[in-house]
């Protein structure tokens, strides 16, 4: 027998009738035609074919209940945005996560538009239904005594002194001026700290002026002086051994070994740096806007994420300490 390729193998996986199609033969069409229409145009993998089809099947089988008979391809161009959104508070109550849930009305969606696209059926009533917001993440910083271990710890990583020096300027640039990895990786050498500010080219191309401290300036110094490859002016300010930009990955893996070395959560990445910086801030008197503009965020609503930090934090040294809450 001679082996499937890749593409092959989801052609024959898209081509297959999966198990539990409903009895409806324009649905069953239709469903068959959308798997091959994935495979096809959108290069789904066969793992891709079968989360999808999970999805629409527990959307079918909610019609079935919600119905009162198996539903036929005829029944969902006739659903409500009442009804999709039925389908919603079901799931909700079986207890499914919300980026799940999400997740699902995407596929939904994708059905819908491809019967469209094939004219099988039209029913405009599911784009009016929203997604269920996702859990607003909470960041998850370093505490300061362990910000404070990290940096020395950094420069203990690799026995090649520049290597070393490199590492160390820039994780204490992540943390000393809060920057994205990609904003500190997207610096020339001319754009280096020489003084007490530094300008800072973020998202959407938002330039913005970041105070920096003589311990980041000093760190980067160090590693200047010790760099073996050329340093133009514009050539990248961190490269990697043979002269190149330093890509993400690399300092994401010196942080894994940091994390390693002093069992830090898996938390504790090089964005967490950026959060540390903004928490740490906000818990010495920082002010919510000054914070905004340093780390440049658009909305100050994400920056008010860090007050939620801050109060976990808080509630956290109470539980422990007060002695009220010590006895509860």
């Amino acid at each position: 027998m001679i082996p499937q390729t890749a593409d092959e193998e989801r052609a024959a996986a898209a081509d297959a009738l999966p198990p539990g199609l409903p009895p409806d033969p324009a649905l069953r069409d239709a469903i068959v035609r959308w798997r091959r229409w994935l495979t096809a145009e959108r290069g789904a993998s066969i793992h891709t074919l079968t989360n999808y089809q999970r999805d629409l099947f527990f959307f079918l089988r909610f019609l079935t209940d919600y119905l009162g008979a198996e539903p036929s391809l005829a029944d969902l161009g006739r659903l409500t945005a009442a009804d999709f959104r039925s389908y919603l508070a079901h799931r909700t109550g079986e207890g499914i996560a919300r980026t799940s849930l999400g997740r699902a009305m995407s596929t939904l969606r994708g059905f819908y538009r491809a019967c469209d696209r094939m004219g099988l059926m039209h029913n405009p009533a599911i784009d009016l239904v929203r997604n269920p917001r996702p859990p607003r993440s909470i960041p998850k910083p370093l505490a300061e005594a362990e910000a404070m271990e990290v940096l020395p710890t950094v420069g203990e990583l690799s026995d090649t002194p520049w290597i070393a020096a490199r590492d160390t300027a820039l994780i204490t640039l992540l943390y000393g001026c809060g920057l994205r990895i990609g904003e500190a990786l997207g610096l020339t050498v001319a754009d280096r700290p020489t003084g007490e500010t530094m300008r800072v080219l973020g998202k959407g191309r938002k330039e913005r002026l970041v105070p920096v401290l003589p311990a980041v300036r000093q760190a980067i110094d160090a590693y200047l002086a010790l760099r073996p490859h050329p340093a133009p002016p514009d050539s990248p300010l961190f490269v990697g051994a043979r002269g190149g930009p330093l890509s993400p990955r690399m300092a994401q893996r010196t942080m894994e070994k940091v994390r390693h070395l002093l069992g830090l959560p898996e938390t504790a990445t090089p964005h967490a740096l950026r959060h540390s910086f903004a928490t740490h801030l906000l818990g010495r008197g920082g002010d919510l806007r000054t914070i905004q503009e340093l780390l440049g965020h658009a909305n100050l609503s994400t920056t008010q994420r860090y007050t939620e930090v801050d109060a976990a934090r808080l509630k956290s040294v109470y539980d422990s300490a007060h002695p009220r809450a010590r006895k509860g």
